[in-house]
């Protein structure tokens, strides 16, 4: 029996890593963005009223990248079709990302116009259906990798300008991801969004 090199395997490994790489941004490419309008523009400043938008969530543990990384993982098998039957659902940028109490992160994927909790197969225990409510939000673009110390510079920014606007904020900053963590680069930036009180 001719022996299979310790080299060979983690080549097959790499290849098989990249073609799932691959997939996922072929995917990420055709994603939409979820409808807004945009109520104001100010240099690098938006204020947009979302309309309400069902979602998949995942609650990680640990810190952004890795929850990120987690979350997106096991949303998107879901959103694939792994373990469920049924088509697969397209993919809709951005992926969402809110701080929550305990150090963990809400990652949430938007589900494409025309979907409903109502109609989609009950996940697993670790996803769950919700619906965010119509919500005016204060963005800022977040350009160049994420890092925490750029996300916090940036939310100190808009949380200025929502000050000088003569507005409040109605919760805390939540990230918004344009770029899959599996895919090198930068191809749109990154966005923070503040939901602003009425």
């Amino acid at each position: 029996m001719a022996k299979i090199g310790w080299g060979k395997i983690l080549a097959g490994v790499a290849t098989a890593a990249a073609a799932g790489a691959a997939y996922i941004y072929l995917r990420q490419r055709a994603a939409k963005s979820p409808p807004y309008e945009r109520v104001l523009t100010d240099g690098a400043f938006e204020i947009r009223r979302y309309p309400a938008l069902p979602v998949i969530e995942t609650v990680q543990q640990g810190s952004r990248d890795r929850a990120l990384g987690n979350g997106f993982g096991l949303l998107a098998s879901y959103m694939f079709g792994e373990g469920r039957e049924g088509e697969e659902i397209p993919i809709t940028m951005p992926v969402l990302a809110l701080p929550i109490e305990g150090g963990a992160w809400r990652i949430r994927f938007l589900l494409p116009e025309g979907r409903d909790c109502a109609e989609m197969e009950p996940p697993g225990s670790d996803i769950l259906l919700d619906e965010l409510p119509p919500r005016e939000m204060a963005v800022i673009a977040v350009p160049g990798k994420p890092t925490d110390r750029l996300f916090a510079a940036k939310t100190a920014e808009l949380q200025r300008w929502i000050k000088a606007q003569r507005r409040s904020a109605a919760g805390v900053a939540e990230h918004a991801y344009y770029n899959s963590p599996l895919e090198p680069g930068t191809m749109h930036p990154n966005e923070i969004l503040v939901p602003l009180a009425k």
